[in-house]
């Protein structure tokens, strides 16, 4: 992969401009409120920069064209199905969550179920959200070392220089503005790329006749079970992540929360379109390329100078973006909910610091685990993060948004930790059967009678309230 002096520039003149429109939002965020979520002043723009600014990351760009290069069209179900949750966010989730004035998932669910449902959540989610950071950090990590022919360290120490000046001085913020200009180079800079490559595997009946014997154009070319499989992944995972309810969390009001997702999800959907086009190009043309640098690859060399060093600007914010929205996403929790009563912090700028340090900590921690794991698949690392998360937390957070204080607190922790800890076994185990559909069924299987439980418990003391009030009446 050759990177011309040209390229280069406009690469880094293209990164340099949205990462100055993220410090530039930065400057009046002096408060943790103000920094986590934005002063809760967010209209439509800013939600759907943050959303779509974190959920177009290494799985959306390099990850589906990587996956497109072997199995075809099947790899658009990443971005489709993350529009998809986007939809039943905006529908379901979004108003309930923002009547509330709490900042993390963790808060809403100690607000249901009590203290213990809160420190679980927040160990639990924030593992998951870091191996989503790690499937951005390995192609943002391989690129940097192969353009600037630096070994794998120096170019994670670059790499976290980026998402630090994109998100650490701004927070919510600087990924809402920094989201929706990254959003802007992506789609004006793929969907060119991503033209050309799809008109030519349709004019050229060499390119098509290689395509011919696989189902390449089918979005269950991996099976319709496994794919089905990978839609509910992402749907559980995403509706469980902090980073997204933060957004919805820092929007003015719950209607902006609902049409900040909705709007998230139409410009996060097209764009594994291009992306898979690339993929299926690159098959037929490069077959022994190494498929994390099938999107690279083709933009330097089947592309014009300008639309390619622009779409590998756009590339790394995605990286970029992808890796600090969900850094804050863990940082918020791990501050707020579990640091900062350890430690009595009460001070809202020793809280931002705080913030601030747990963000960087989690960039080295993903970075390292990124180098440690190179040529793995990036979107292993996002399907294994949503069945982590969302095994443990989406019923019993699906029930606290619709069915508030019905389940019994005891037996709703005993389903997140025994959830959870059971899907981690069947993924080291190699099971056959999804992680995530093991964790939901024992989260559902103890949820079940807790409810019934805390029904019969809330219906008895009722009934004991009952003729006090009577007897008050009768006095």
């Amino acid at each position: 992969m050759e990177l011309s002096f040209l390229h280069l520039v406009i690469m880094l003149s293209t990164i340099a401009i949205v990462i100055s429109g993220g410090l530039y939002a930065a400057r009046s965020v002096k408060s943790a409120e103000a920094y986590s979520l934005g002063g809760r002043a967010a209209g439509v723009t800013i939600v759907a920069g943050g959303i779509a600014g974190t959920a177009v990351g290494g799985g959306a760009t390099v990850g589906t064209a990587q996956m497109a290069y072997t199995l075809g069209l099947s790899a658009w179900w990443f971005t489709l199905g993350s529009g998809i949750s986007f939809i039943l966010m905006g529908l379901f989730y979004a108003r309930p969550l923002r009547r509330t004035a709490l900042e993390t998932i963790p808060q809403y669910l100690v607000l249901n179920y009590g203290k213990s449902a809160g420190s679980i959540s927040s160990v639990v989610s924030s593992l998951g959200i870091l191996f989503s950071a790690v499937a951005s950090c390995l192609p943002g990590i391989q690129m940097i070392s192969a353009i600037l022919g630096i070994p794998s360290w120096g170019a994670a120490c670059v790499l976290i220089l980026l998402v630090a000046s994109y998100v650490f001085f701004g927070g919510m913020r600087s990924a809402g503005v920094g989201g929706i200009l990254k959003m802007a180079v992506i789609w004006t800079s793929l969907f060119i790329a991503g033209s050309s490559a799809f008109w030519s595997l349709h004019t050229s009946p060499a390119l098509a006749a290689t395509l011919a014997a696989f189902p390449w154009y089918s979005l269950f070319g991996q099976g319709v079970g496994t794919s089905l499989a990978n839609l509910l992944a992402l749907i559980v995972g995403i509706l469980c992540t902090q980073t997204y309810i933060q957004a919805i969390f820092s929007a003015s009001n719950p209607r902006t929360a609902a049409v900040g997702a909705f709007t998230a999800a139409l410009i996060v959907i097209p764009v594994g379109l291009p992306c898979a086009a690339i993929g299926m190009f690159m098959h037929t043309v490069q077959p022994d390329i190494l498929p994390i640098l099938v999107l690279p690859t083709y933009l330097l060399q089947y592309q014009p100078v300008w639309v390619g060093g622009i779409a590998m600007g756009g590339i790394m914010l995605s990286l970029i973006g992808s890796i600090g929205g969900l850094s804050l996403g863990i940082g918020t929790m791990v501050s707020k909910d579990i640091l900062a009563g350890f430690l009595k912090i009460k001070s809202s700028r020793s809280l931002l610091r705080l913030n601030r340090l747990v963000i960087l900590g989690v960039m080295l921690l993903a970075s390292c685990i990124a180098i440690l794991n190179e040529g793995s698949q990036v979107l292993f690392w996002n399907y294994m993060s949503m069945a982590l998360r969302g095994g443990g937390i989406f019923l019993p957070l699906t029930l606290a948004v619709f069915a508030p204080q019905r389940a019994a607190r005891g037996w709703t922790v005993a389903s997140m930790l025994l959830s959870t800890l059971t899907a981690i076994l069947a993924a080291i185990l190699r099971s056959p059967i999804n992680p995530l559909f093991i964790g939901l069924t024992v989260s559902f299987l103890l949820l079940l009678p807790g409810t019934i439980i805390g029904q019969k418990k809330k219906l008895e003391n009722k009934n004991e309230k009952l003729p006090e009030e009577l007897a008050k009446e009768n006095t």
